[in-house]
């Protein structure tokens, strides 16, 4: 079995690609481009429109409107056909237009692959575009480059890789050429690969490539994300079981209402049919999926003032019941910077800022910084360039004034020993007052090993267990509290001349710098009320397990009692092992991608509703997978922006909690307006029952239902999506996702207020049937109806009463109320619209009426809350 290619020398690498030291030749290349394919991403399955646009009619309410349609056809009624017909086709466009709007995330995947990159091939050096890279290709690399493929390096100088797009870590990795023996190791310890999506920000080096497209570290990735599925929200599977059963009662009910038609009250079939098409028109709300559509987009424009962009309407509504949010660290819940915090020198451990410039040890600490790193500071940006742990030291020096450049000039470097992974040390020799001076910067065991003396404010004393047992202990400190901590040291030479490892001893220590990638300040706040709100926030990191514990204690992630785990602890736990334990672990370190969706999936198998944040190509499958995924706007790649369903545009981490009130309250707001639909529909299906059992003529043409359900319900319901957020609501724990929205309250609301409608609806039938017949009747029924159905808009705003809601609370209620009237009147007093909408003239009696029966539900309603509000 061939091993690994981190595991092969570098000749036994090319031999193993059959390729020379020179590259491969055109010929090869363009074999192998046949053979393997473009160096691309494969695209996801896609549908075409049509097939989309059918997938629309396969729900069995429009299965329904369907068969009402076609019985109304045959029944003469051609005005009620063609609304019904326009009905559905307009629903099929919208669910056909929303679907086009889904993620892209592989096209941006593949996008990645897309750069150019410097080949050799028949031993010439040329620049090829990033797709036409083939196993075999040697590729040079500099600094500025990103990698287009996997591949083995096979010479390296000083090379440096950020790999935070695959792992999420924000420091460049060293890679080198040495052949890494044993068995297959972690993707961060394969030092001498480089990976596709990785950035080169140091040094040089060439590879050859072992891995385009799909058999890259991407492509993995990109593997995970067509395997990933994503899982319906709450909402969604509210619906879709009321839909089910709502159209299984619908089917049994008008096939009662038909039989006793025909056999009791002996009705023609014509007129039957008429009675079950107008009871299906009327339990049919069909316009509530384009209300929750509705009211989800104008959630996310009110989100996207407040920089939360919603990328899936579904995400508005799955926000406000998250439970947990599975948080990446770096980047999110910190500043993606490497920042200094405390440093030691002379005795003393200070805060960076706080150094005594006239202290020789403390003046000296900052010198060796600033001297011995490449980093520098972009002037126009003032953005760091380089290495992030050397952009920290190169700050620190810009905080008292020290500008690197002219300070380097001032001290030429001489020769330098660039870093290395084994020595764990970097030195640099300079001109200075004192004659050449070795400045060194490293690991501190290496260091304070190669040290015989300390640099103190009295001058250099000799480095006696004592002192050195002091170092160490400091060294603990700052480490136990996550912060990474380098040592320097200097050494005068007695010329200057070429460095060699065996010039990096008898060093003078001078003091240690520590430095840590800080939190977010609004991360802390915005950790503290979502554990107000019952949310819990999950630290997921790449990070080590100290650092991320400790970074997590300071947002308020990590408390007593609570376990951190890292990725090899994760893998050794079986599913079972793993859903015991995670309520109480709420740090995960060092895990990879599969890890990730391991986690949300855990919580998922709960039955909690997750969010996972991120910024990293390595976040996107989890990002998927997640109930919301949530990505960062300024940091994040744009994999990661296509797989979430949210982006936040000021990569605030307190933005998700503005998110999650606003998504609370567009549940509650979608609750109320369903309450609304359904009890008006109530009111129409059991005044239609009402008269089947009665043996009257149908009260309700259906061209008449699916007015009111269409223009003088859809106000109203839309209004209710407006209605600002009660307090209190991030005061409340998390609704249950398994909970149903038909729950008992709502049940009995819907049937209740829906009986008061149906009542005052007959009464009207009957006051017209005796007035004026059947035409009158069903005019006045219809008029009623769609009243007080408009009125019944102001119960459905909250479960309190209207004063206490005030009635200018909400202004787009009273603009629905006004317009919904407004057409009613257009329907009753216009001559050309009588005919289409089957309606005989009333008189001012027969109006007033109308207006009294429809105020009454609304009246009783509003009275029974104000007695039970006192």
């Amino acid at each position: 079995m061939q091993k690994p290619y981190f595991n092969l020398s570098p000749k036994e690498t090319l031999e193993q690609l059959g390729v020379t030291a020179g590259g491969l030749t055109g010929q090869q290349a363009a074999q192998r481009l046949e053979q393997y394919g473009p160096n691309r991403l494969a695209e996801g399955e896609k549908k075409s429109w049509l097939a989309v646009f059918a997938e629309q009619f396969k729900d069995l309410l429009v299965a329904i409107l369907i068969v009402a349609a076609i019985i109304s056809m045959f029944s003469g009624n051609l005005e009620s056909t063609l609304v019904i017909f326009a009905v559905l086709i307009l629903n099929a466009v919208l669910g056909t237009v929303q679907y086009f709007k889904a993620e892209k995330s592989l096209e941006s995947l593949k996008a990645m692959s897309a750069p150019s990159a410097k080949v050799l091939r028949d031993g010439q050096r040329m620049e090829v575009p990033g797709d036409q890279v083939v196993p075999g290709d040697i590729v040079e690399l500099e600094a500025g480059d990103l990698i287009v493929a996997d591949g083995r390096i096979l010479n390296s100088w000083s090379l440096k890789v950020n790999e935070s797009s695959l792992t999420g870590e924000s420091e460049a990795v060293e890679k080198s050429r040495d052949a890494i023996e044993g068995a297959e190791v972690a993707l961060g310890d394969q030092k001498n690969m480089a990976f596709s999506g990785s950035l080169v920000t140091y040094g040089r080096a060439t590879m050859v490539v072992t891995g385009t497209g799909m058999d890259t570290q991407l492509g993995r990735i990109a593997s995970l994300m067509n395997e990933t599925q994503q899982r319906k929200t709450p909402l969604q599977k509210n619906l879709d079981d009321f839909s089910g059963k709502l159209a299984v009662v619908i089917m049994v009910i008008c096939a009662v209402v038909f039989l006793l038609s025909v056999f009791r009250n002996g009705m023609g079939v014509l007129d039957a049919l008429m009675f079950a098409v107008a009871l299906a028109v009327a339990a049919i709300p069909e316009a509530l999926s384009s209300i929750v559509t509705i009211v989800l987009a104008m959630g996310t424009q009110k989100m996207a003032r407040q920089n939360a962009i919603i990328k899936e309407l579904k995400a508005v509504e799955s926000l406000g019941s998250v439970q947990v949010i599975c948080s990446d660290k770096t980047g999110t819940l910190t500043q993606n910077r490497m920042t200094v915090q405390k440093i030691w020198a002379d005795g003393t451990l200070t805060p960076g800022t706080d150094l005594e410039l006239a202290n020789d040890a403390q003046r000296a600490l900052l010198k060796i910084a600033v001297l011995d790193s490449d980093a520098t500071m972009n002037a126009e940006s003032g953005a760091g360039v380089g290495d992030p742990t050397e952009v920290a030291l190169v700050q620190l020096g810009n905080y008292f004034y020290v500008d690197a450049p002219v300070y380097r000039s001032q001290h030429p470097r001489l020769a330098e020993l660039a870093f290395d992974s084994d020595r764990k040390l970097m030195s640099t020799l300079h001109n200075t007052d004192d004659g050449p001076m070795l400045y060194t910067k490293g690991a501190i065991d290496v260091l304070l090993d190669r040290s015989t003396h300390l640099l103190t404010g009295d001058g250099v004393v000799p480095m006696t267990p004592e002192r050195r047992a002091e170092i160490e202990k400091v060294n603990r400190e700052l480490s136990e509290n996550g912060l990474r901590v380098l040592a320097f040291a200097q050494r005068p030479l007695p010329e200057a001349r070429l460095l060699t490892l065996e010039d990096e001893q008898d060093y003078t220590f001078v003091g240690l710098i520590s430095m840590i990638d800080p939190p977010r300040p609004e991360s802390v706040k915005a950790v503290a009320e979502a554990k107000k709100a019952g949310i819990r926030t999950v630290m997921i990191t790449g990070d080590h397990k100290v650092t991320a514990t400790a970074i997590a204690k300071q947002i308020g992630i990590f408390e007593e009692g609570d376990l951190a785990v890292d990725g090899v602890e994760l893998e050794n736990m079986s599913d079972a092992e793993l859903d015991e334990k995670l309520p109480h672990i709420a740090v995960y370190a060092r895990v990879s991608p599969e890890h990730k969706i391991r986690i949300v999936t855990a919580w998922q198998r709960r039955g909690c509703i997750a969010a996972m944040t991120g910024d990293g190509v390595n976040d996107a499958p989890a990002l998927k997978k997640a109930d919301v995924g949530v990505a960062m706007g300024i940091t994040g790649t744009e994999v990661s922006k296509d797989a979430a369903a949210m982006i936040l545009a000021d990569d605030n981490f307190a933005t998700i909690v503005k998110a999650v009130l606003n998504g609370r309250s567009v549940y509650a707001n979608i609750r109320n307006a369903i309450q609304f639909l359904l009890s008006g529909n109530m009111g129409a299906i059991l005044a239609v029952i009402y008269a089947s059992l009665a043996g009257l003529s149908v009260p309700f043409q259906p061209v008449h239902l699916l007015f009111i359900n269409l223009l003088t319900d859809s106000l109203p319901a839309i209004a209710l999506g407006m209605e600002p957020a009660r307090p209190g609501l991030m005061d409340q724990k998390p609704r249950d996702p398994n909970a149903s929205m038909m729950d008992k309250p709502m049940l009995s609301h819907v049937f209740g207020q829906g009986l008061m409608i149906g009542v005052v609806a007959m009464i009207a039938f009957y006051i017209g049937l005796a007035q004026g017949g059947a035409a009158l009747a069903s005019t006045m029924a219809f008029s009623t109806l769609t009243l007080a159905r408009l009125f019944h808009g102001f119960n459905c705003r909250g479960t309190e009463s209207i004063f206490r809601l005030g009635l200018s609370g909400n202004p787009y209620s009273l603009m629905a109320f006004g317009t919904g009237v407004l057409l009613l009147a257009f329907v009753l007093f216009v001559p050309a619209l009588e005919g289409l909408f089957l309606v005989a003239p009333i008189n001012g009696f027969q109006l007033l009426c109308i207006v009294v029966l429809a105020f009454l539900p609304t009246l009783l309603i509003q009275l029974s809350r104000v007695i039970r509000g006192k």
